[in-house]
């Protein structure tokens, strides 16, 4: 729990609401309901075990603030309690009300127990990867997708990283494949799980390549031999080398757009999605977007462009146009 004043609004709630649910407590010593709903919150915040944390904030001593999430919500009485989540208030209620009716706001906005837990491992794993340990850091995030196989975050993150340690170790190709299959079928469509499928499928067909001499022989007797190009470009693919890859598929697509049923163009936007960067985590929700929006922050968050990712997204739509 922490107590909010004008001088750490900024980094101790809406900045740290970028990661973590928090609930703002507003009340006031005189007031008798708040006196019964605080030790109520505190005891939520302990059972809840880190999935949202509670702030507190004593409208007699900040106005300011108080003032202006009153008149956001239309509120005129306290306690008057605000989630925060992703940099902006997104819900609240008023009043002392009973435990069953808070459980059921909390349980709106914070991840579920199973949800929380994977998301812990999945962050544990980012840590000790930048350590170095990637043994470690396949096991939290195997973990992750095990407590919630729905986390398609962790799941992306744990396919990434086996296809990159196979390299190594050939045989985590067999575990990506069986951590890909849930995802193989899939009824929605998912840009980066597609990625994943095309990138698991040039590694399993790396081991029988041909050499890169001989295909590149194969091109240079025979421009319009796509299969050696397509063979070629997959063995840069699965190497990581994916500007290589890239180029020997705009080579096909400059030729025969539609080559096997666009399977260059496929696997092309597959290797752009990989090389992308994600963008930052959205509002909680549509509704969330729509809540009152507080303008103390002049906070905002955006993915730096990639100069080389644009180049082959503009060489893509010039060739596709053509």
């Amino acid at each position: 729990m922490i107590d909010i004043t004008l001088q750490n609004f900024e980094n101790d709630l809406l900045q740290d609401s970028m990661a973590q649910p928090i609930l703002l407590d507003i009340w006031a010593p005189w007031c008798g309901p708040c006196k019964a709903l605080g030790p109520l919150l505190e005891k939520l915040e302990l059972a809840y075990e880190g999935r949202f944390k509670l702030a507190k904030l004593n409208s007699d001593e900040q106005p300011e603030i108080a003032g202006q999430l009153s008149q956001a919500f239309g509120v005129r009485s306290i306690p008057f309690c605000v989630m925060f989540h992703q940099g902006q208030p997104v819900d609240g209620f008023v009043g002392a009300i009973p435990e069953g009716e808070i459980r059921a706001f909390l349980d709106k906005h914070v991840p579920g127990a199973d949800e929380f837990a994977a998301e812990h491992d999945a962050q544990a794993a980012e840590a000790l990867l930048a350590e170095g340990d990637t043994d470690s850091a396949l096991a939290k995030l195997q973990e992750a997708v095990a407590i919630d196989p729905a986390n398609e975050t962790a799941r992306f993150d744990y396919l990434r990283l086996l296809i990159e340690t196979s390299r190594s170790a050939p045989e985590l190709l067999l575990q990506a494949r069986q951590a890909y299959q849930p995802v193989a079928q899939r009824v929605l469509p998912n840009a980066r799980f597609d990625a994943i499928g095309h990138w698991l499928d040039a590694c399993e067909k790396a081991a029988t390549a041909r050499p890169n001499a001989e295909l590149a022989a194969a091109i240079a007797a025979n421009k319009r031999d796509f299969d050696a190009r397509f063979e070629l470009a997959q063995s840069f693919f699965a190497a990581g080398a994916f500007t290589q890859a890239l180029d020997e598929l705009l080579e096909i697509l400059m030729r025969d757009k539609s080559w096997h049923d666009q399977l260059a163009r496929k696997v092309y936007v597959g290797i752009l999605e990989l090389m992308t960067k994600p963008a930052p985590k959205p509002a909680a929700d549509k509704a969330a977007a729509d809540k009152p929006r507080l303008e103390l922050t002049g906070h905002s968050a955006a993915v730096g462009a990639d100069p080389v990712v644009d180049q082959y997204r503009r060489r893509l739509s010039m060739t596709v146009l053509s």
